[in-house]
């Protein structure tokens, strides 16, 4: 069956001599495909069969099979991403962490927050908020979604007057302890992040103190809930730590 996918192409591997297989990130879940001779040198699929090209895919479609790949043509080139190494690691690690939620749970909701999130950094919008705001909503698809409305210990919603990630969520002041206290802009602007609808972000405009804190708050709180290890979020760590 011919069916033309909307899709971009999250891991490409050389297949036989002349041929590759690439795994298309769509909003039908992840589809496997052979595009046949890719690897010629004079093949009009040479180019379009890299790792982060988004396009538009014409393909014979075999359901739980490798399907066909008979043509390609570009959405986006996302140049401005890829001519900078920092800009292709977070790429790298939202692909990732896209691919591997999807393979257990293929949303098309979570699809187009990842198109939104990348075609955002593409504009050339600050790549640590845009990344932290996708891995919050994130989260929901994950099974451990953060409450932004509560104390995570009480329940109470007031007087909150911190967040911490080994918690999980907001902190009360009756429920506090010794965890770090952060500013009311990074406790006020984090449940922003988790809400705000990423085709309308125009702008941003975020202190570093405010954009450091919840970075650090997402680390710890993926580390401790989601089980996940990604070999490209850590190389994104080793590139960012390093700026």
């Amino acid at each position: 069956m011919l069916k033309e996918v909307k899709g971009i192409i999250v891991k490409s591997t050389n297949y036989g001599e002349t041929s590759k297989i690439v795994n298309i990130l769509t909003k039908d879940g992840i589809i496997g495909c052979i595009a046949k001779g890719a690897k010629g040198l004079k093949s009009p699929l040479r180019s379009y069969t890299q790792k982060f090209t988004f396009g538009s895919f014409i393909i014979y479609y075999k359901e739980d099979k490798l399907s066909l790949i008979k043509s390609i043509d570009i959405i986006d080139e996302l140049t401005f991403i890829k001519k900078d190494l920092t800009l292709i690691s977070y790429l790298s690690y939202i692909s990732d962490l896209t691919y591997q939620i999807m393979k257990q749970n293929n949303n098309p909701e979570l699809y187009k927050i990842y198109v939104q999130t990348i075609l955002k950094i593409n504009e050339g919008l600050n790549p640590m908020i845009m990344c932290n705001i996708f891995e919050l909503k994130a989260l929901d698809y994950l099974g451990v979604g953060i409450n932004f409305n509560q104390c995570t210990k009480c329940g109470t919603k007031a007087n909150i007057i911190t967040i911490d990630g080994d918690i999980g969520g907001y902190i009360c002041q009756n429920c506090y302890k010794n965890e770090i206290i952060y500013d009311d802009k990074t406790i006020k602007m984090l449940r922003m992040y988790y809400l705000v609808d990423i085709s309308s972000i125009i702008d941003l405009k975020i202190s570093e103190a405010v954009i450091n804190n919840i970075n650090k708050f997402v680390n710890v709180y993926y580390d401790r809930y989601t089980g996940l290890y990604l070999k490209s979020k850590k190389f994104l760590e080793t590139i960012t730590d390093h700026k």
